[in-house]
C-alpha cells in the first residue's frame, strides 16, 4: 500500500554500491569486498525487480558515493582550511588520506598556529552552529514533507489560534500565539502550525552552545547539544508543536540569566531579566513558576550567592514572574476559575488515594524516562548527579545546575506516589541535568577520557537509532517484513487523520444529498473534533468564521470548544456524528439522542495504514436537530 515500498530493494542496492565506492577510493582491498556484496546484493534485487532498475540503481550509487568523496575533499580544502585549522591540519587531505597525528607541527604552506586553546574553542563553536544550522533544515524539511500529521492537541490547539485570548481552558495563551505566528507565515498547514517547534530548538541549542562556551567550554557546550538531540523526549520536542518546546527555552533562557543574577557582582537587572523569561515560561505552561523554587533553594543553599535576598534583586525578578500572570488570572476570573477545577483534576485531586495507584504509576514513570531520556544518559545522569554532589560541593556551577533540574524531576518522581504524572512534564530539568552529566565529564576528560567516550558513543549512537525510528516507523517493514502493531508505533498518534477526514467528509456529502439537508459534524471527544476541523477537506478555512465541525454539546465546561459557538442555532439541519470505538460497537450518547429527532447508527470505519488499522469510529446520521 506504499508507493515507496516496491523501490526499496533498488535503494538498497543504490546504498551497497555508493558505500563501495566510497570505500574503495581509501582502501582498495576493501572497496573490491564491499563491491562483490554489492552485486550479491543486485542479483538477489533483480529477482524482484527490473534489471534495468537494478542497474540504473547501482550506477547512480557508485555515482554518487564516487562524486560525494570529491565533493567533500573540495569543500574540506576550502571550509576545513578556514573554520577547523587544527583538524583541517590534522587532516591536510581526504583525497588521498592523510592523518598528521601532530596538528600543532609545522605543516608546508600553512602558517604557524597561535594560542592554540583559542582556536580548538572557535573550531567547537563553529561546529556547534553548523550542527544547530544543519538539524534545523532538517526538521523544517521533515514537517513539510508531510511525513507525519498533527496530533490531536497540536489540531486542538490550532483551533484556539483562530480565537486569540488572554488564556485557555487548559492552557496559558503562549501557545495559541506562536501557531497564530506560524500560520500567518506559512498557511494553515502542518508546517505552518510547527514552524516554531524547530526554531525553538535551534534557539535553545544556540543559548546552549553560547553559555558553555563562555563558562565551560565549547566542547562540552556541543556535546551537550549533541545528548540534548539524541534523547526522545527533546527530540520529539524539537518537531511537535506542543506547550513544552516555548516552556524549555523560557526555563533555559532563565537559568543561564540567573547564572549571573547569583553571582556577587549580579544586578537588579539580570533579575529583572531572569522574571521576565520565567515569566514567559509561565505563558507557555503554569509549571515555569516552580523554577523559583530552584532560585530560593540554591540561593539559600549557596552562601556566596546568600547575600541577594536581602537584596531587591530576586523579589523584583518574582515580582515581574507574577506580574506575567495577570493575562491567565483576568481569564479564569471571567470564567468561574475554570482552571483551576481542571488543574485540579489533572493532579488526581480531586479523587481519593488508593495504594495501587503507586504499584501502577511509580514504575510507569520511571519506565517512560528511562526510555524517553535515552537510556545510556539516564544511567549517567543519575551516577554523575551522585557524583557531583558528593564530591563536588563547591563547585557552584555544577550545583547551580543541580538545583535547576532536581528539584523539579524528584517532585514529580515522588508524586506518582499520589497520581499519573506524564514523562514530558520534566522537560524543563532535562538540559539542566544533562548539563551536571557533561560538566562532570568535561572537568576530568584528561583522566576519564577512553571511559567518557566509550560511554558517549554509545549514547549517542543508541539516541540517533532510536530519533531516526521516531522520524519513520516504517522503516520496520524493511527490517521485519511487517509493520509495527499500532500499540507499539509511537507514530500512530500523528498519521492517518486526513484519511478519517476523507472519509467522514465522503460519508457527510452523501447524507446531505440524500436527505437535502446541511449537514455538519459532532466529535465525542476534544482531539478528533480538532483533527476534524483540520483535515475535513475544505474546512480550514472557514473554522473561525464558519465551522461545520463541532465539539458535542455539554453543560459545563470540559474543554474549550465550551467557550466557542457551537451549533444549537442550526436547529432543523442534520450532523454527522464521530464517536471513537476500540472493539465493540457502541450506542450514540443520550445527549446526541435527546438532541436530534433521529438517530440511525451507520456502522464502522476504519482507517489503515500498510494493512494495519490505524483507529476505528463509529458513525451515525442525525437527523433534525431539534
Amino acid at each position: 500500500e506504499q508507493p515507496w515500498f516496491p523501490y526499496l530493494p533498488v535503494a538498497a542496492v543504490s546504498v551497497w554500491f555508493a558505500g563501495a565506492a566510497v570505500v574503495g577510493r581509501f582502501h582498495r582491498r576493501a572497496g573490491w569486498g564491499l563491491g562483490i556484496l554489492a552485486v550479491l546484493a543486485a542479483g538477489m534485487a533483480c529477482r524482484s525487480e527490473p534489471v534495468v532498475g537494478v542497474v540504473a540503481g547501482a550506477a547512480l550509487g557508485a555515482a554518487i558515493g564516487w562524486a560525494g568523496v570529491a565533493l567533500s575533499h573540495r569543500l574540506w580544502q576550502g571550509i576545513g582550511r578556514r573554520w577547523f585549522p587544527l583538524w583541517w591540519r590534522a587532516l591536510p587531505s581526504i583525497r588521498p588520506f592523510v592523518w598528521r597525528p601532530d596538528p600543532l607541527a609545522p605543516l608546508p604552506g600553512a602558517p604557524p598556529v597561535r594560542d592554540a586553546e583559542g582556536v580548538r574553542q572557535r573550531q567547537w563553536y563553529r561546529l556547534g552552529i553548523v550542527f544547530i544550522w544543519a538539524t534545523l533544515l532538517f526538521r523544517l524539511a521533515y514537517i513539510a514533507s508531510g511525513a507525519i500529521e498533527l496530533s490531536e492537541d497540536e489540531a486542538y490547539q490550532w483551533v484556539w489560534s483562530k480565537h486569540p485570548d488572554l488564556s485557555y481552558y487548559s492552557k496559558p495563551p503562549m501557545i495559541a500565539y506562536l501557531q497564530w505566528v506560524g500560520t500567518h507565515l506559512w498557511g494553515d498547514t502542518e508546517l505552518g502550525v510547527r514552524f516554531f517547534s524547530p526554531v525553538l530548538a535551534a534557539l535553545l541549542s544556540w543559548v546552549t552552545l553560547r553559555f558553555f562556551t563562555r563558562e565551560v567550554s565549547a566542547r562540552a557546550g556541543f556535546f551537550l547539544i549533541l545528548c540534548v538531540c539524541t534523547a526522545p523526549m527533546m527530540a520529539v520536542g524539537s518537531v511537535l508543536m506542543t506547550i513544552d518546546p516555548p516552556l524549555v527555552l523560557c526555563w533555559t533562557l532563565a537559568m543561564y540569566r540567573g547564572w549571573k543574577a547569583v553571582q556577587p557582582s549580579g544586578t537588579t537587572r539580570d533579575w529583572v531579566w531572569v522574571g521576565i523569561w520565567s515569566g514567559l515560561g509561565f505563558l507557555s505552561k503554569y509549571s515555569a513558576s516552580l523554577q523559583w523554587v530552584s532560585f530560593f533553594l540554591f540561593l539559600a543553599a549557596w552562601s556566596s550567592a546568600r547575600r541577594h535576598l536581602k537584596r531587591p534583586g530576586p523579589w523584583l525578578g518574582l515580582a515581574v514572574h507574577l506580574l506575567a500572570t495577570a493575562p491567565v488570572v483576568l481569564w479564569n476570573a471571567r470564567h468561574d476559575w475554570i482552571t483551576v477545577t481542571h488543574l485540579q483534576d489533572r493532579a488526581g485531586l480531586t479523587h481519593a488515594w488508593q495504594w495501587q495507584d503507586f504499584l501502577r504509576f511509580f514504575p510507569e514513570f520511571t519506565g517512560a524516562v528511562f526510555g524517553l531520556l535515552n537510556p545510556v544518559f539516564a544511567v549517567g545522569l543519575a551516577v554523575t548527579a551522585v557524583m557531583a554532589w558528593r564530591r563536588h560541593r563547591r563547585d557552584g556551577l555544577l550545583m547551580y545546575f543541580l538545583a535547576m533540574g532536581a528539584p523539579l524531576f524528584l517532585g514529580y518522581w515522588l508524586y506518582t506516589i499520589r497520581s499519573r504524572v506524564h514523562p514530558n512534564w520534566i522537560a524543563p530539568a532535562v538540559l539542566p541535568l544533562f548539563a551536571v552529566m557533561v560538566v562532570h565529564a568535561d572537568r576530568h576528560w584528561n583522566e576519564l577520557r577512553l571511559r567518557w567516550g566509550r560511554w558517549l558513543a554509545a549514547g549517542l549512537v543508541m539516541g540517533g537509532l532510536a530519533v531516526g525510528f521516531l522520524h519513520d516507523t516504517d522503516v520496520a517493514v524493511a527490517f521485519a517484513g511487517k509493520p509495527l502493531p499500532p500499540k507499539l508505533d509511537p507514530l500512530r498518534r500523528v498519521r492517518g487523520w486526513a484519511e478519517l477526514g476523507r472519509i467522514v467528509e465522503a460519508d457527510r456529502r452523501r447524507f446531505e444529498e440524500s436527505s437535502g439537508r446541511p449537514v455538519f459534524v459532532i466529535g465525542d471527544h476534544y482531539g478528533i473534533t480538532g483533527e476534524l476541523s483540520f483535515y475535513l477537506p475544505g474546512h480550514r478555512s472557514r473554522v473561525k468564521d464558519d465551522p461545520i465541525v463541532f465539539y458535542q454539546t455539554w453543560d459545563r465546561p470540559v474543554n474549550q470548544f465550551y467557550f466557542y459557538p457551537g451549533y444549537r442555532d442550526r436547529k432543523g439541519q442534520n450532523a454527522i456524528y464521530v464517536l471513537r470505538i476500540k472493539e465493540a460497537l457502541r450506542p450514540a450518547p443520550a445527549n446526541i439522542v435527546a438532541e436530534f429527532e433521529r438517530v440511525e447508527d451507520l456502522g464502522v470505519r476504519e482507517v489503515r495504514r500498510n494493512g494495519v488499522v490505524l483507529r476505528r469510529v463509529q458513525l451515525f446520521a442525525c437527523h433534525g436537530l431539534r
